[in-house]
């Protein structure tokens, strides 16, 4: 019989759900609004992508240092922090009264969306263990997932019959939820004596993905060889190579590099960046897709991808609880193929993009395979990371799978070679986006190893390991991914 929730576990998995929702949510909520705010407040093209890029870009920057100070000051500190942030930050959005005031505002959002994941999941882990911490990564992955789905669902709607300035004021109302179900959590662990903030790490890692990340979006404006590409790409390389010189001489690193020699932790960031890049590539070439050539309006394009919603609440928990059972392996193999195929079965779609014949199965396919997917890729790499280094694990595998999402959705107009997404470009476009997926499959098949097999996390520095909040034990996932490693003394707890 399954082991019951405590009402303490019911409202830390609240929290973690509904504070990372909320971030995810903000990354894809806008794309179905830029046309109406382009209307109210002017702008071309490129204003534009910076209103989402500048979110994504400050959100990437910012969660290496976000998950470190997680570890060191705290989960629910941080959590209020960002929150907070969040919410004032979406205000300012909401009530923008120029182009250039949102798309600052927006850049300062992200800093506090990066605030929000890496804790959220060391919450949990830091109260959860065994298969029901099996489980609840299957609930916050089902939802959290969701979140990437329900954007251009929640958009459209909000755009077609209020205004897109509700997309930003919405998220007022499960900030409130969230900062009152905070409040009914065990107190946070205290400061670790004697531990410190990377400061110059944290600077050089911001500046080393944040200017590569301009130059390659600006490129498509000014040009491989201007001033204003070139200028930001060398120095963005320059501070990414001091700043991985500089981790590995800190006492107390930012990045501990040795996460890396944990083979689950590499493989399944290699998978993540694959798989992650293809989804944000695919589902932006079929928003766009779908309004500019099909015809869909916002709303309708937005709820063609219900199914997939629907498929990830219904499954997410189960294939949580099997990959728990029987590893990780087999699920982040079958997933991505299953995904792949998805989106191979839209290359059967032509410009009516009838939905019942052509867009719905490739649809439902594809969601089957994110289900599958998801959460066994989560366990894979949470479990494989001695729980004290959690926040930045969790901080890691984010920032992978939102540069991966930056990345792809900058290439995408190479990849249609086209300024304009026409039927060719699309199809185009999905065919990279299934081999994405594939390759992601392909890395797991050969690199991910199941508990049997897979090597001990990461001994943590006992210096920098916080103490497990009064509410919870030390977990290591013995079913989910790492069943020897030895439990630390003191414990937090990993994220996606």
């Amino acid at each position: 019989m399954a082991e019951k929730m405590s009402s303490q576990q019911r409202f830390v998995l609240s929290v973690a759900v509904l504070a990372s929702f909320i971030s995810f949510l903000d990354a894809t909520v806008i794309n179905v609004a830029l046309p109406a705010i382009s209307r109210e407040l002017g702008g071309e093209l490129t204003s534009q992508q910076w209103v989402v890029d500048a979110y994504l870009i400050t959100l990437g920057a910012v969660i290496l240092l976000a998950g470190s100070l997680s570890d060191v000051f705290g989960r629910k500190k941080v959590l209020l922090a960002g929150l907070i942030g969040f919410g004032v930050t979406s205000l300012l959005c909401a009530f923008a009264p120029t182009i250039e005031f949102l798309i600052i505002s927006r850049g300062l959002q992200g800093i506090a969306g990066a605030l929000l994941v890496p804790s959220s999941l060391a919450l949990i882990l830091a109260t959860f263990s065994g298969p029901m911490q099996s489980r609840a990564i299957g609930t916050w992955t089902a939802f959290t997932s969701v979140a990437n789905i329900a954007g251009p669902i929640l958009g459209g709607v909000l755009v077609d019959q209020v205004s897109w300035r509700l997309v930003f004021g919405i998220n007022v109302l499960p900030i409130i939820v969230t900062l009152f179900l905070l409040t009914k959590l065990d107190h946070d662990h205290a400061r670790i004596a004697g531990a410190k903030i990377d400061v110059v790490g944290a600077v050089l890692g911001i500046v080393g993905l944040g200017l590569p990340v301009f130059a390659l979006i600006e490129q498509s404006n000014f040009g491989w060889g201007s001033p204003v590409v070139l200028v930001p790409l060398i120095v963005g390389v320059v501070a990414f190579v001091a700043f991985i010189l500089h981790e590995r001489r800190a006492k107390q690193p930012m990045l501990p590099l040795e996460l890396f020699r944990v083979r689950n932790f590499s493989v399944g960031n290699v998978s993540t960046f694959l798989i992650y890049g293809a989804l944000s590539l695919g589902f932006f070439c079929v928003a766009v897709f779908l309004q500019q050539v099909a015809g869909y309006s916002a709303t309708e394009a937005g709820f063609a991808m219900i199914p997939t919603s629907l498929l990830l609440i219904g499954l997410s928990s189960l294939f949580g609880r099997l990959s728990g059972k029987i590893g990780p392996r087999l699920f982040m193999t079958v997933g991505p193929f299953l995904a792949g195929a998805g989106f191979l079965l839209m290359l059967r779609i032509d410009q009516s993009a009838d939905y019942l014949t052509q867009v719905l199965p490739a649809v439902v396919v594809f969601g089957l395979g994110m289900s599958i997917t998801v959460a066994p890729l989560t366990a894979a790499i949470l479990g494989a990371i001695d729980p004290s280094r959690s926040g930045i694990a969790s901080a890691v595998n984010n920032a992978v799978s939102r540069v991966a999402g930056l990345i792809a959705v900058a290439l995408a107009s190479l990849i249609a070679g086209a300024a304009v997404l026409d039927l060719d470009g699309f199809h185009r476009v999905v065919l990279v986006t299934a081999v994405f997926f594939v390759a992601g499959g392909v890395v797991s098949l050969i690199g991910i190893q199941n508990p049997s097999k897979a090597a001990k996390p990461a001994a943590a520095a006992p210096a920098a390991a916080p103490s497990v909040p009064s509410s919870g034990s030390a977990p290591v996932i013995p079913d989910a991914a790492a069943p020897d490693a030895p439990a630390p003394d003191a414990g937090a707890a990993p994220s996606r």
